[in-house]
């Protein structure tokens, strides 16, 4: 998070708004690892994909030491994923429940 913002906030949802379009703009996994490579910081990119682990190890009702062991991620970052999963926009619940089927399909 910048600590100086130049941008108004109108400008900066605009912007959120912008990525949001490009994002869904990608049509395969790989067009959308391309856009992640390019896009973020390798340590960026980590941390998206260890969270996105851990709502999958979640919805499988593993427990947040269990998740910590099989993925290294933190426990306060386990539990901020799963407070998130309860209490957050509902967007890695979204996407959980639409890819529950080509997993298990």
């Amino acid at each position: 998070m910048k600590l100086h913002r130049p941008l108004s906030q109108r400008q900066e949802a605009l912007n959120e708004r912008s990525l949001c379009a490009a994002i869904l703009a990608l049509r395969t996994p790989d067009e959308a690892k391309a856009f992640l490579r390019d896009l973020c910081t390798p340590a960026e990119l980590q941390a998206l994909s260890d969270r996105w682990a851990v709502v999958e190890l979640l919805g499988q009702g593993l427990a947040y030491r269990e998740i910590n062991r099989l993925t290294g991620v933190s426990v306060t970052t386990i539990g901020r994923v799963a407070r998130y999963l309860t209490a957050g926009n509902g967007g890695y619940e979204i996407v959980a429940a639409r890819l529950r089927p080509t997993r298990h399909g």
